[in-house]
């Protein structure tokens, strides 16, 4: 083990900027030059690279990553009176998209071995609401969540099933990958979310949408202009303002220039974690040729509030996401299933994030690491 007593950040942007940040400064230089501060060249140039680095057929770069759950489902005509399935294990972003695009959720559980949405689940919330009859099946958003993908045949097995369409919430698996596809080009049509905090992200909001369908990326570019043509002169359809900036699109493109390197470090502090906690803990099931962006590390503990206050004391960060499933909030009460999501509601309560960004050093993953281990 290698010892290393300096802070820990749960994730280091500063570090990350001090690495770029001449090359950020000279890209925001360019935009004040120009003054395209809207739909200007570094948009054109971002969705262009995104394209080349997923292997999607077409890339539109959209103001954040509720605004490209919006807006994929729009274009898809999801509204009122269709049902859309989520899994409970989230962030809100998912479900408050749903209700702004007018839908109505139906909440599905997850699995326990890889935290993602349930494909036997969501097969069995598909039956209960057309036996029920009052909404029409119409989309699954599985979310990748912590940054590996869902498992995307099995869930594609079930929507083709019953012929409903596949919208990926990529908001936190960027960068990852199945076999050798990209997140982005995984499913039919790909969201992500560009917010700071992700594994990469602008200074401010930002996301994307992704398709193997060009067709599907000109309405898109329609809906995050007011739902107006080509000209910008009439309205063809119904939109919102939803664009992306220059300003984010140029730290966007400097960042996605370091990008695979930083995956790389991420997928070494990622093994050095499992060579640590493996032989102790149960580690979460990534299935096979499954690759994870690393966006965050995250553990199902038994003893997860005793390993957290235990971090805490050593002034380790740490965060329990989802400690409250989505069907359990005020706000989403209304759409939770009879009976509960048993899996989502024992996740609540183990669910622990540690420490996890390019530039962690192999000292302070040890140091995680035997925290971790001697509060079990």
């Amino acid at each position: 083990m290698t010892k290393d007593d300096s802070p820990v950040q749960f994730m280091d942007l500063k570090a990350q900027q001090a690495r770029i940040r001449d090359k950020i400064e000279a890209r925001l230089m360019a935009v004040l030059d120009h003054g395209q501060y809207i739909n200007g060249p570094e948009l054109f140039e971002l969705e262009e690279t995104l394209c080349e680095f997923t292997g999607a057929a077409d890339c539109v770069g959209v103001a954040s990553g509720t605004d490209s759950l919006i807006i994929a489902m729009m274009g898809e005509g999801v509204g009122a009176g269709d049902a859309v399935f989520i899994p409970s294990v989230t962030y809100n972003a998912t479900v408050n998209a749903v209700l702004l695009a007018g839908a109505t959720p139906v909440f599905v559980d997850v699995s326990h071995d890889t935290f993602n949405m349930d494909a036997a689940d969501l097969a069995a919330k598909i039956e209960g609401v057309l036996a029920e009859g009052e909404l029409t099946p119409k989309m699954v958003i599985p979310v990748d969540l912590f940054g590996v993908p869902a498992d995307y045949p099995r869930l594609e097995k079930v929507a083709s099933q019953f012929d409903l369409q596949i919208l990926a919430d990529a908001a936190q698996s960027f960068g990852g990958s199945l076999g050798n596809t990209r997140v982005g080009a995984l499913a039919p049509i790909s969201s992500t979310s560009f917010f700071p905090g992700k594994g990469l992200g602008a200074y401010g909001d930002a996301g994307a949408l992704f398709t193997m369908d060009k067709a599907k990326g000109e309405v898109w570019r329609s809906i995050r202009w007011h739902g107006t043509d080509e000209g910008r002169k009439e309205s063809v359809r119904v939109g919102f303002n939803g664009r992306l900036d220059s300003m984010q699109a140029g730290v966007l493109l400097e960042k996605l220039a370091i990008f695979p390197e930083e995956l790389e470090l991420r997928a070494k502090h990622a093994a050095h974690y499992d060579a640590r906690l493996g032989e102790r803990l149960e580690l979460p099931t990534r299935g096979q040729g499954f690759q994870s962006s690393w966006g965050y590390y995250t553990l199902a503990l038994d003893a997860r509030d005793k390993v957290q206050a235990a971090l805490k004391a050593a002034s380790i960060p740490c965060a329990a996401y989802y400690s409250q499933p989505l069907h359990a909030m005020k706000a989403f009460a209304p759409f939770a299933p009879e009976g509960g999501l048993p899996v989502a509601e024992r996740l609540a309560g183990e669910l622990l994030s540690l420490p996890m960004h390019p530039y962690l050093t192999e000292g302070q993953v040890d140091r995680v690491a035997d925290v971790v281990l001697n509060a079990l």
